[in-house]
């Protein structure tokens, strides 16, 4: 490796610094005057002293508008794109296309994104005409004004940034199309980009730059939803999982910044230094990657974050402790703002350039006193090696540097070294002292500086004031269901039993009428128990922020409830894993499997207790015990539909029972049948299968879905979500609505004698007799559920028999080949010498599993690329559920399902099974 003695170094471009007296908003007017001397003063210009002051927002401004033109989302600047908009079934959701136009960009972007593919970031386009030799042409004026440019000092450009707008037939830059769409979305639509991102392993936007109105805003709410599990070792001790929200765990930040020129690619570097072995991953953007080379327009000021968590794997972890890298895009100069905050809260920034030249000194003279260390990456460049020594030997004293902070790197240096020795710096620094800050801590100091923070809004904060009223009394919760979750507890869990007794289906024969009686008594007894519990002060306070007439509010104190539940949660002891695959990224990022320990509270606790209110109030009324005009929960199905509209999984099927609430249910549906009118076509699309299959994230993957995942937080009973189908493409497809209904994992194909099987096989009946469309999720044919097999004799016999999908999903080999899918194979057959529970079974079995009109057989990869933390989800992953969606559509479209339902069908579907 070169000396830093020995580099040859250049002169970049001026900037400029903020005083403290005057408001940080005010960047765009910012002017830097030279004084005498060696010392320097900025301060905040008014922009009238020189006329370049006032042209350069005006360019900007239109810099931004005429990238949204360009990929159509101007129209989205009053009225934000939402996440139920971005997930509605379309025309495109059957075809395996690229996009041709600009405008095709965004919506790629996000399809891709839902379906965590890999290459989401691609701005690659199939043009409709040949291209012509214009592209040539410009390449060679291009070559030519690059000759003429003249000596290093009097280039005042950034060589990584143009004016000039890309034609349409031009790739558009990621970063633009990423800062696009994001200044066209809703807080929750951000939230949940953010959150695919992060399971794609990709860098986070944190300070989002905004050219027309220099509001450049901090990301902190669009952050709340990632959560990490990764490896923590104690100075003493064992070491163990911790699983958090990244916006909340304290760590050590790195900063990667660019000034001026920089023959180095900081982004390049950043990701050598992330990743271990010979092909690092892509989590930052740059300018090598074949996915767009498009000059970046909007981009500049972008700061992105990404980390680094240990697996425990001495050989695979770079680091021993979660680490922040932040980078800023563009010259440091042109955003002293950004560049502030990120002095402000790492533990060292990595300062790239080709020199360093009297006007950089005086930039970098202003940051004298920061706790940050400073650490310089050089390339020589134009022969300025005495300037630049002079210059580095008077930052000396002012930036607390030597010779151990110059790093030097020219062509002939060794990457792979030169990477470890970046490492070690890390590795330096994160020894003791070194101070630790969260992304909250950022927030704060952005907010000092004068940067916008999206979590700051009156809606915002006023649903996290109330929601945090309700989990900040969720301590223990056991002992909050046992005291203020009153009727969801033994009394339903009777009441439920006295229910199926009464409800008995036609296969099960009918109890006598005197018993059955007794029954109806004993059930009236039971609601009226339940009714003497007035709704606890958590579940008024929960249904207070659910009523809120601002819809944002209530979407707000939703994620907030499910926030601070979670949060609850995490603090609970958590025991070592058998095996460090058992790391998984939360909601989207893991198969869900058996419990490991009690269920936490969740939303859909304080849901479970609105709809057991209103059954017991239903069911007095009924009973004449009670007159309808005293009715006070009769609202309570409204408000969950609402819920339910926006996105949250609603429970059809109690977890803690496994049984239907049906007042409840039906007082659902028939607000569901009001609410859509003449667009209530429904395909109710249900899935099924063994524990630890992964089909809570094969659905999410597939429709964006937000169905619980996770070890610790798998789905019990049947949650649903509703799914919209565009209006121009509803006729084609048959139906207004895709109902998605997930389950909890069922018994595997062994024998096993008890309840919990009857029970089980209840709940494959129904949700296969609601179902038009049936995915199995199995992960070998042997596992089979015996539930599953039950429920196809009973349909049998009611003439009812969905279309099924059955899914293999290799949970072992994160590395498996490409997707087989489609595989016409009997199921049968597969299933080998695997147990049956007999004559009948099997024959039901084969009638079901092999007709050829019925029968999809698909196996798709493992979920993750590498072992996680650190792993992305495969390539293959991503492209077998994009192409098992594409075929459901099309069985659909085509008619190769069941006749799709109204809701009134469900209705009596529900209430006959």
């Amino acid at each position: 490796m070169a000396s830093p003695g020995h580099s040859d170094l250049g002169e970049v471009a001026p900037e400029i610094k903020a005083s403290g007296g005057r408001t940080a908003l005010a960047i765009a007017d910012l002017e830097w005057r030279e004084m005498e001397g060696d010392d320097c003063e900025f301060h905040y210009g008014d922009g009238s002293n020189e006329a370049q002051d006032n042209d350069f927002p005006a360019v900007e401004r239109s810099r931004l508008q005429e990238m949204l033109s360009l990929l159509g989302l101007e129209t989205y600047q009053v009225q934000k794109l939402s996440l139920p908009e971005s997930l509605q079934i379309s025309f495109d959701s059957l075809k395996n296309w690229a996009p041709q136009v600009p405008k095709d960009l965004p919506w790629n972007f996000l399809r891709k994104l839902q379906a965590l593919n890999a290459e989401a970031r691609s701005t690659t386009m199939v043009l409709d005409t040949p291209l012509d030799a214009r592209p040539a042409e410009k390449e060679s004026r291009l070559e030519e004004e690059a000759v003429d440019w003249g000596p290093a000092e009097d280039l005042a450009a950034d060589i990584y940034s143009f004016s000039e707008l890309p034609a349409p037939e031009a790739p558009v830059n990621p970063l633009d199309l990423l800062c696009a769409l994001l200044l066209s979305s809703d807080g929750f639509l951000q939230q949940e980009i953010l959150l695919r991102m992060a399971l794609c392993q990709f860098a986070l936007p944190l300070v989002l730059p905004d050219s027309d109105s220099h509001q450049h805003t901090f990301l902190l709410w669009a952050l709340r939803g990632v959560v990490r599990t990764w490896w923590t070792q104690p100075p003493r001790g064992a070491g163990g999982l911790q699983e958090d929200g990244v916006v909340l765990s304290r760590m050590p930040a790195f900063a990667f910044v660019r000034m001026e020129v920089s023959s180095n690619s900081k982004s390049q570097l950043l990701n050598a230094v992330l990743g271990a072995g010979p092909r690092p991953r892509d989590c930052f953007w740059h300018r090598d990657l074949t996915l767009g080379a498009g000059p970046r327009e909007i981009a500049d000021g972008l700061v992105e974050i990404s980390w680094f968590f240990p697996s425990g794997g001495e050989d695979a972890d770079v680091f021993a402790e979660p680490v922040a890298f932040l980078n800023l895009r563009g010259d440091l100069g042109s955003h002293w703002l950004q560049f502030k905050l990120l002095a402000e809260v790492s533990a060292a920034v990595f300062i790239l350039t080709d020199n360093i030249s009297r006007k950089e000194y005086k930039l970098l003279y202003s940051m004298k006193g920061s706790a940050a260390k400073f650490y310089f990456v050089l390339s020589p460049y134009r022969g300025k090696r005495n300037s630049n020594l002079r210059f580095l030997n008077k930052l000396i004293p002012v930036l607390k540097i030597d010779c151990s902070h110059v790093l030097v790197k020219v062509s002939s240096t060794d990457g792979e070294g030169f990477v470890r020795r970046v490492q070690a710096i890390v590795r330096d620094v994160l020894r003791p002292p070194c101070r630790r800050v969260s992304v909250e801590d950022m927030a704060s100091a952005a907010r000092r500086l004068g940067l916008k923070v999206d979590e700051d809004c009156g809606e915002c904060q006023k649903a996290k004031d109330r929601a945090e009223r309700i989990t900040r009394r969720v301590k223990d919760p056991e002992g909050y269901r046992r005291d203020e979750l009153r009727l969801q507890g033994e009394p339903w869990r009777k009441a439920a039993q006295v229910e199926k007794e009464l409800g008995r289906p036609p296969w099960a024969g009918d109890p006598a009428e005197r018993p059955r009686a007794e029954l109806r008594a004993r059930l009236l007894e039971l609601r009226l128990q339940q009714h003497r519990h007035p709704p606890a002060a958590g579940v008024q306070e929960f249904v207070a922020g659910v009523s809120s007439a601002s819809p944002g509010e209530r979407q707000y104190f939703l994620r907030w409830m499910e926030l601070g539940l979670a949060r609850v949660a995490q603090r609970r002891p958590r025991p070592p894993p058998e095996a460090l695959l058992s790391l998984r990224a939360k909601r989207c990022g893991a198969p869900d499997g058996p419990p490991e320990r009690p269920d936490p509270v969740g939303v859909e606790h304080f849901v479970r207790e609105m709809a057991q209110c209103f059954e017991a109030e239903s069911h007095l009324v009924e009973a004449g015990r009670l007159p309808a005009a005293q009715r006070r929960f009769a609202h309570f199905p409204g408000l969950a539909l609402e819920l339910l509209l926006q996105g949250q999984p609603l429970e059809l099927v109690d977890g803690s029972v496994l049984s239907v609430p049906l007042r409840w249910v039906t007082g659902l549906l028939k607000e569901l049948h009001l609410r859509l009118e003449r667009r209530a076509r429904l395909v109710v699309l249900a899935a099924l299968g063994a524990p630890a299959t992964g089909k809570s994230t094969l659905l999410n993957t597939m429709f964006g879905l937000r169905f619980a995942t996770g070890r610790s937080c798998r789905p019990r009973g049947a949650f649903m979500q509703l799914v919209g189908v565009a209006e121009g493409f509803s006729q084609d497809l048959g139906c207004d609505h895709i109902l998605v209904i997930d389950s909890g994992g069922l018994i595997g194909a062994a024998p096993t004698a008890g309840e919990r099987l009857e029970l089980e096989t209840s709940l494959a009946t129904l949700l296969m007799g609601l179902s038009t469309v049936t995915v199995v999720s199995l992960a070998e044919a042997r596992d089979v559920p015996l539930a599953v097999l039950h429920a196809f004799l009973r349909l049998e016999e009611t003439g009812h028999l969905p279309s099924f999908q059955f899914v293999f999903q290799n949970l072992q080999d994160t590395l498996a080949p490409g997707p087989r899918p489609r595989d016409r194979r009997p199921l049968l057959e597969q299933m080998g010498g695997a147990e049956r529970p007999g004559a009948s079974a099997r024959t039901s079995a084969h009638r079901a599993f092999c007709d050829p009109a019925r029968q999809h057989v698909w196996h798709i990869p493992g979920l993750w690329q590498g072992a996680p933390p650190m792993a992305s989800v495969s390539r293959g992953y991503s492209e077998a559920v994009l192409e098992l969606k594409r075929c459901l559509l099309e069985n659909i479209r085509n008619g190769l399902s069941n006749q799709n339902k109204n809701i009134q069908q469900l209705i009596e579907v529900v209430r006959r099974l």
